[in-house]
């Protein structure tokens, strides 16, 4: 699809990702985590839960229809207020599925969630493909978000067979949201923070820059974001079970951090290093800045995983307080490096999101330390044989890029290398993390 649409039509669509991820937090309010996390939830619990987040999805809904002519002025772009509101029905959509997501994630069936995404992202991809070639431009991308969504919640409703009854419990929803409304602001503040750049891009440069960068973006988080998101459904309910047990969850944790570095480190290496052949493959010259940010942006993102983990563990042992203050002093700490970046372009944003990651890797472990007894340097001390490798890596195909002028070749030659040389030093090494993954793999 970005072969037939231009940067600009990715841009006009990452301008609202902020407005549509915000509403999706607002959705979910922390009720998927306090679902999950509730042991002894019933059904009152989850029809509670999903007639709440079909009014709040209308209410969101509403405001955005009304909201979208100032965005589009506040943009300078027209055309963004219709786009607004037909991409903003995936919030109605969505809203659908929470309660039939926690129910799977309770149960650790994640490959029921893997063939609904899998069907949904095939399906709406194809449509998104047509709709490009057929000449909708920015129309194709919304509409395959549309369609993404609809599908996912037809073939979930269909497998889970769940249904919600006609009852509703003020005292279910109480209990839940006390848990559940600390992650709402810390999960605010987060996205917030994760979808200011697209807003700082795209009202201070162009919706061309905005679009380069978006897929900068888009393509670091194939192996960081996603990776983490199926690792923490998996971690997540397997560290509530043993919530109360800190000497056996410290153990299951440290290994779950070492096993999502070592997938996701030689990943984003990877990534950047042949981020420029890569990009002049798979899309066009118009996209040539886009290599130039992502070999940045994968030093950010491969930190990812390791924020992820430890945050989940304060949701594990009910500490969504902590969670939230950890939230704002992130995100004030980030506020500030953000607005002393923007002044020097978006390269130089992109190379302090590095400095920031790291930074918010340090606060977010302060009180991973204090609960279990596993900070910061404890975690360094864990995975500092795979970074090392990761980086070794990472410096051999830049090295190799150097003699190979041909960008196929130097994509072949890059993956090929890569693999056998991160491979090659586990084996060699002895990793116990390759038993591990294993281990996990089972689960």
């Amino acid at each position: 699809m970005a072969n037939l649409l231009a940067p600009s039509d990715y841009g006009l669509v990452g301008m609202l990702t902020v407005f549509l991820a915000i509403s999706y937090v607002l959705v979910d309010s922390g009720f998927t985590s306090a679902l999950v996390r509730k042991q002894n939830r019933t059904q009152l619990d989850n029809s509670t839960v999903f007639y709440f987040n079909i009014v709040v999805s209308l209410v969101l809904y509403g405001l955005l229809w009304a909201s979208s002519p100032l965005v589009a002025e506040f943009y300078e772009s027209p055309i963004l207020c219709e786009l607004m509101r037909v991409i903003g029905i995936t919030i109605i959509i969505n809203s659908l599925i929470v309660v039939p997501r926690a129910i799977l994630t309770s149960k650790l069936d994640f490959k029921t969630q893997t063939k609904a995404s899998l069907l949904s992202i095939t399906c709406s991809g194809v449509l998104g493909i047509w709709m490009a070639y057929s000449g909708y431009g920015v129309w194709a991308l919304v509409w395959q978000q549309v369609a993404n969504a609809i599908i996912s919640c037809v073939v979930l409703f269909v497998i889970v067979k769940w249904r919600p009854t006609f009852e509703y419990s003020w005292r279910s929803f109480r209990d839940l949201f006390g848990f559940g409304s600390k992650l709402l602001a810390s999960s605010m503040l987060d996205t917030i923070w994760r979808n200011i750049y697209p807003v700082v891009v795209g009202k201070i440069f162009s919706a061309d820059i905005l679009g380069q960068y978006s897929r900068a973006q888009h393509f670091s988080e194939f192996p960081s974001s996603n990776i983490t998101t199926i690792l923490q459904r998996v971690t997540y309910p397997v560290l509530c079970r043993i919530q109360d047990d800190d000497d056996r969850l410290r153990i299951i944790y440290r290994r779950f951090i070492r096993v999502s570095a070592f997938i996701v480190f030689p990943l984003m290496m990877c990534l950047s290093a042949c981020a420029k052949p890569l990009i002049k493959v798979i899309l066009n010259e118009s996209w040539a800045f886009c290599a130039t940010l992502l070999m940045i942006i994968c030093f950010s993102m491969m930190w990812y995983p390791i924020h992820a983990i430890n945050l989940n563990l304060l949701q594990v042992k009910g500490r969504s307080d902590l969670f939230l203050r950890l939230e704002i002093i992130k995100k004030l700490f980030a506020v500030i490096v953000l607005c002393v970046s923007v002044p020097l372009g978006i390269e130089i944003m992109c190379y302090t999101s590095i400095f920031t990651s790291i930074l918010t890797l340090i606060i977010n472990t302060y009180y991973t330390g204090r609960l279990i007894d596993c900070g910061f340097f404890i975690q360094i001390k864990d995975i500092a044989h795979i970074l090392i490798t990761a980086l070794f890596m990472w410096g051999l195909l830049i090295l190799i890029n150097l003699f190979i002028g041909n960008d196929i070749l130097r994509l072949i030659v890059d993956v090929t290398v890569g693999l056998f040389f991160y491979i090659g030093a586990s084996l060699l090494f002895k990793f116990k993390e390759i038993n591990e993954l294993m281990d996990l793999v089972k689960i």
